[in-house]
């Protein structure tokens, strides 16, 4: 199944305007995308941490053995073509993004023969059925939305992942007071990413959706809790009366 991108419309004139405003310097030029697509910057960017984080959003995906598998957003570096690889039997990849460049950045990264399919959407209005994916990856993508689109965007990625599958999140965390680089890293935020430091006052369970049903939401943090991996579990209603409590644990 070769790597293809599906038109969400015929041009980028319906890109959101926080997008534009805040990020176009980071993503939607072409010499933006050439220099921010490189390892060493991406290491520079997260402390060294690319290469952890990546492998660790990957073992917290599991097993994907006849998977339908969504990632919401492009990523630099060799993170989506590390996923597709570990795709078996009658698995597929499908990763959307609203920016048109992204998509034909990742494009030329994938080889002819993976099982990934690329569209243009917009993540707060997927376009597919309810429970369609077994699992959906959201890698450093929180932070980079305001808090209404980040809710539009985390109640779409739980319709779309079925009872039962698994959501990952891959985003930063409230450092500990002893984290040398925090206050850095505040400065640095605040400068360049107007919305990421709501990840640091409020968890990301908060921004969740209110369902019918129940979630096992559990977390782990990183480099003295600079980042956080978070899997969130969708349950139907039946499912939930079978249980007591769902577990929230931070190790």
């Amino acid at each position: 199944m070769p790597a293809g991108v599906a038109p969400m419309s015929a041009a980028d004139d319906d890109l959101p305007a926080y997008l534009s405003r805040y990020y176009g310097w980071a993503y939607l030029h072409p010499n933006a995308v050439r220099f921010f697509d490189r390892r060493w910057v991406l290491n520079l960017i997260l402390l060294g941490n690319y290469g952890r984080l990546c492998d660790a959003a990957l073992d917290a995906m599991g097993g994907l053995v006849d998977q339908r598998v969504l990632q919401i957003a492009c990523v630099y570096g060799d993170l989506t073509p590390c996923l597709a690889a570990r795709l078996e039997g009658s698995s597929s990849l499908d990763v959307v993004d609203v920016a048109r460049i992204q998509l034909d950045n990742l494009q030329r990264k994938l080889t002819g023969d993976l099982p990934v399919r690329l569209r243009r959407e917009n993540a707060c209005r997927l376009r597919f059925s309810d429970g369609h994916f077994d699992k959906t990856l959201l890698f450093f993508l929180l932070h980079e939305q305001p808090e209404e689109v980040r809710r539009a965007t985390l109640a779409e990625a739980v319709r779309v992942t079925r009872p039962g599958g698994r959501v990952i999140i891959v985003d930063y965390h409230l450092p500990r007071r002893c984290n040398v680089v925090r206050y850095l890293m505040a400065a640095v935020l605040k400068m360049l990413e107007p919305f990421a430091m709501d990840l640091w006052r409020r968890e990301i369970r908060d921004y969740l959706p209110a369902t019918g049903g129940s979630m096992a939401i559990s977390k782990r943090t990183f480099f003295a809790d600079l980042y956080q991996i978070v899997s969130v579990e969708p349950e139907s209603a039946a499912g939930a009366a079978g249980r007591a409590e769902f577990p929230g644990a931070v190790p």
